[in-house]
């Protein structure tokens, strides 16, 4: 991934935030029949000093056949991104020398993927996924669901873990903008009514305090 220094992030706390705050990944995968990109929610978990991201596939889906155990694959988590319009500058006014852009957040992981059939793990595994995406007061739980249907769901479905060798973040937020400028683009969002606005709000004004 192409990043310039201004928008390079590098703190690994950071993000394991994006990751899940958008746990929705694209995993990418290369195989004698070509390269695979499969859509795919991943939950991110600690194995001792290192990170391990889980997920699942359809059994009919043939990527877990086509890779081997062991090959690298690459998990890409894409965050808010929006279009930036040049009005919200105020060297607009100054000079005009300004041009459209688009701000975005994306992580990218990479790592050897390691698939397992184990029902046992299969069914750890959608607990854990289905408790960290149940946010609600009367979150469901799997348990809620028939024995007999849960065990024919699971039968359906390959797990998978990828232990991440390489974590690689990029936070293009008008960094490389001047303060005016930046903060003009802040106003510029504060002022639209849509949700990708609102969510890149929120991720500048986070990157403005540092937090």
């Amino acid at each position: 991934m192409y990043t310039l220094r201004h928008f390079e992030e590098s703190h690994e706390s950071v993000m394991h935030s994006l990751i899940q705050a958008y746990p929705f990944a694209t995993l990418v995968t290369q195989s004698p029949a070509g390269i695979n990109a499969d859509h795919v929610p991943l939950l991110l978990v600690s194995a001792g000093d290192s990170s391990v991201l889980q997920g699942h596939v359809a059994r009919a889906n043939p990527v877990w056949e086509q890779v081997p155990d062991g090959t690298e694959v690459l998990a890409i988590f894409q965050g808010p991104n929006r279009y930036i319009s040049p009005s919200w500058y105020p060297s607009k006014q100054e000079h005009g020398k300004v041009v459209p852009t688009w701000n975005y957040l994306v992580v990218h992981a990479r790592g050897r993927i390691q698939w397992n059939r184990d029902s046992g793990w299969l069914r750890d595994h959608l607990d854990a996924l289905t408790e960290a995406n149940e946010r609600t007061d009367n979150a469901w739980q799997v348990s809620d669901a028939p024995v007999e249907f849960i065990d024919r769901m699971l039968s359906g479905i390959v797990g998978f873990e990828v232990p991440i060798a390489e974590l690689n973040g990029k936070w293009k937020l008008s960094q490389n903008r001047s303060d005016k400028d930046r903060h003009g683009v802040i106003e510029g969002l504060k002022a639209q009514s849509d949700t990708s606005a609102s969510e890149m709000l929120h991720w500048m004004e986070s990157n403005e305090r540092g937090t």
